[in-house]
């Protein structure tokens, strides 16, 4: 029962850094932009939170599946097959937890007083400096928060990663699929064992991005 905690905990941590640094960046980049259809790519960025599961899996599939846009040309060109491995688990992943990132660190950033960003660039700091020495250590909080609710997210991910990753004990069975399984097997026991370890988890991460929002304001 301890190995696929042990696989969501390293699929949850590879796709929260993995989302972190896309949604960090986009949350960055829209804060400081001002362009035509820019709610539109908003509603864009923020769309996995609200399709089904099934949905996102179902793209994933037209898009990194054996046939799908990339998938043919990864397999064809590098050999690489992400379809039911633990790897396309952390790409549906990171995709559902995108939106949560994105969310808590353009908030983040707008939230930086313009007059500290605005000092740095009279004196001649580059976008990239001000983004890591002044934007970043002063939306750390609310990232931060961000990052551990997309942790969450992605540990309690079920539908896209069942999609393409599939439930194979051992290499693509997370907890959530696991605690299927046992429903299914009529095995109560463990379905509960394995329920109240990823709620725990879950609340204990919750917690802690609650106080650091507090914190923050």
């Amino acid at each position: 029962m301890l190995t696929p905690l042990w696989l969501t905990l390293k699929i949850a941590l590879l796709a929260t850094l993995l989302a972190g640094a896309a949604g960090i960046a986009l949350g960055w980049w829209m804060s400081q932009r001002r362009f035509p259809g820019k709610s539109i790519a908003d509603a864009i960025v923020m769309l996995p939170m609200v399709l089904p599961p099934t949905v996102l899996g179902y793209y994933l599939i037209v898009v990194i599946g054996r046939n799908g846009v990339l998938g043919q040309y990864l397999e064809r060109w590098f050999g690489i097959n992400l379809m039911f491995t633990w790897q396309g688990a952390v790409i549906a992943a990171s995709l559902v937890s995108l939106p949560l990132i994105y969310k808590a660190a353009r908030a983040a950033f707008e939230d930086v007083d313009g007059r500290f960003l605005h000092a740095a660039r009279t004196l001649g700091a580059g976008e990239f400096e001000i983004f890591v020495r002044v934007a970043l250590p002063l939306a750390v909080r609310g990232i931060t928060a961000g990052l551990m609710l997309a942790f969450a997210r992605a540990m309690g991910e079920f539908g896209a990663t069942l999609m393409i990753a599939g439930n194979l004990p051992g290499k693509t069975q997370t907890l959530s699929i696991a605690i299927y399984d046992a429903v299914q097997a009529g095995n109560d026991a463990q379905a509960l064992w394995l329920t109240l370890v990823i709620s725990v988890v879950c609340v204990v991460v919750l917690v802690v991005s609650g106080r650091m929002l507090q914190a923050k304001h």
